[in-house]
């Protein structure tokens, strides 16, 4: 399975940010989307990303006044990517390697969106299960002459 195949499934929605907006804005729009992630657009690309670990860092920080931080400043810059042709294997290394929940995929310079790692482990259930549906109707119709010889 490729990571295109995931995007596929899991659709064209993308929520974005930019980094002049505040964190509370962010976080609202986090929690009203129930996402863990936000990119962060500046002039038409992707500049960071923003997930709530940033946030959870600035609130530590600043305690009160988180709120009022502007996303820029504590957004990821220039981001890990993947491609849409990697392997889901080598996407789920890269994610494990560099600790990342949620990774753009990028085509060139186009963002065509953001895969979680809970969109992984779902990609790699349903392409289990697949298989062992495929596998359970192969050896159901396995001929029993052959089986018993």
């Amino acid at each position: 399975m490729r990571v295109h195949e995931i995007l596929a499934v899991k659709g064209k929605v993308l929520y974005t940010i930019t980094p002049e907006m505040k964190l509370s804005a962010a976080a609202a729009t986090m929690s009203e989307r129930d996402v863990g992630s936000l990119a962060c657009i500046e002039h038409g690309r992707m500049a960071g990303m923003l997930t709530f670990r940033e946030i959870v860092r600035v609130l530590h920080a600043k305690g009160a006044s988180w709120g009022s931080v502007n996303v820029g400043e504590v957004m990821v810059r220039d981001p890990v990517v993947g491609r849409p042709e990697m392997e889901v294997d080598e996407l789920r290394r890269l994610m494990v390697e560099k600790h990342m929940r949620y990774l753009p995929i990028m085509d060139g310079d186009t963002l065509l969106g953001v895969i979680s790692f809970h969109d992984v482990a779902r990609a790699v259930l349903e392409e289990q299960g697949f298989e062992n549906r495929m596998l359970k109707a192969y050896i159901s119709d396995w001929p029993q002459d052959e089986v018993r010889a």
